[in-house]
């Protein structure tokens, strides 16, 4: 379960046979369109999910991701996680089996998808899962592994508090990201100090509300990038006063300028 869409009639993608192959890492390939929500499921089997096309919200009790085309989000065996498509979406989906995802990183993360790794996700999600399989088929496999071990995870995390009325407050957040309240008008809100709101917050994930606000802001700006706003009204809309600070802490955050990473789409 867990890649249910309308162009299925709304069932489910049965992931049963995904997961019980005899190949140590099985993909399938879905479609949703824009607005698309899968509820909080889970795997067996270690999962990477890939956007080939479109960007993909991935939300879990630790954190959420947002995935461009270029990168994909890891997780471990077992972690619950729901998946929200902002635009229309295709979806890749790879399952690998817990002694490989061993050797995969320990956190759940966003790697890199070389065009190496693009290929042979594009290969895998096309092998049948309960026939005969050719060693050329358990080949692509470990290739993706060790092409995955090989990359470092990208800056596309965002904590998510278990303080609930931390997660109320990101909540509120992520739904205005050019609310301009200051910490100390949500700690009013919140009947605490300002200093009590900070430390909680710090406390549930491990950054301020400044740094936490200034990169949920960049990730709903990455967002709009990719539905195609022009790089001024993406900067405003997520939060931003000007073009120059929003691109000055674009490119600290993720290694490019908003021209450059549109660039590259």
């Amino acid at each position: 379960m867990g890649f249910a869409s309308p162009e299925r009639g709304g069932h489910a993608l049965d992931l049963q046979q995904a997961e019980s192959s005899a190949l140590a890492v099985t993909g399938v390939v879905q479609r949703y369109p824009a607005g698309h929500v899968v509820p909080m499921h889970h795997h067996r089997r270690g999962h990477l999910l890939y956007a080939l096309e479109g960007v993909l919200l991935v939300e879990a009790d630790s954190g959420q991701w947002l995935l461009p085309p270029t990168a994909a989000v890891w997780l471990r065996p077992g972690v619950a996680h729901s998946l929200t498509a902002t635009v229309p979406v295709c979806v890749h989906g790879i399952f690998v089996d817990q002694a490989l995802a061993a050797a995969l990183p320990a956190q759940d993360c966003v790697l890199h998808i070389s065009p190496l790794a693009r290929e042979l996700i594009a290969a895998l999600v096309q092998l049948p899962h309960h026939t005969s399989h050719a060693p050329r088929d358990a080949l692509l496999g470990a290739l993706l592994v060790e092409e995955l071990k090989a990359v470092s995870p990208l800056p596309f995390y965002l904590p998510w508090p278990e303080d609930a009325q931390m997660r109320r407050l990101c909540q509120a957040l992520v739904q205005a990201p050019q609310e301009q309240s200051s910490a100390e008008d949500w700690a009013q809100r919140l009947a605490m100090s300002s200093k009590t709101l900070q430390r909680r917050f710090l406390k549930s994930t491990g950054m301020n509300l400044g740094q936490w606000r200034q990169k949920m802001r960049l990730m709903a700006s990455v967002e709009l990038l990719l539905q195609g706003r022009p790089i001024t009204q993406a900067a405003l809309e997520s939060g931003y006063q000007s073009h120059s600070a929003y691109s000055v802490a674009f490119k600290k955050q993720f290694g490019c300028s908003p021209s450059g990473f549109v660039g590259r789409l």
